[in-house]
């Protein structure tokens, strides 16, 4: 399941040309640290380590991937990761829409 959420989020920045950097948090312990320690305690689950994919911009936590899911489902994935949605988008049109 984890690796299907991975994909999901991947494929989604790649068809919208959104620059990203994968951390492999299995093959790497200082990803892997570096994960944990920066996912916002709020964000953590009750027992155990959160589980990827979590999503950063820089160092700026935007979330795991129910937040990421969520925000796609409301056309609003360029908000939730930090961005400013490209002119002619489905986000950038309803940001006129509700500035208007």
């Amino acid at each position: 399941m984890i690796k299907k959420k991975q994909q999901d989020v991947l494929g989604f920045l790649e068809a919208n040309k959104i620059g990203f950097e994968e951390k492999d948090i299995a093959a790497n312990e200082e990803n892997r640290k570096w994960m944990r320690e920066n996912v916002p305690e709020n964000n953590r689950p009750a027992t155990g380590y959160p589980l990827p994919p979590q999503i950063f911009n820089e160092s700026q936590y935007r979330g795991d991937y129910d937040a990421f899911f969520e925000a796609r489902e409301n056309n609003a994935v360029y908000a939730f990761l930090g961005l400013t949605a490209p002119p002619g988008s489905k986000e950038a049109e309803a940001q006129a829409k509700q500035q208007a």
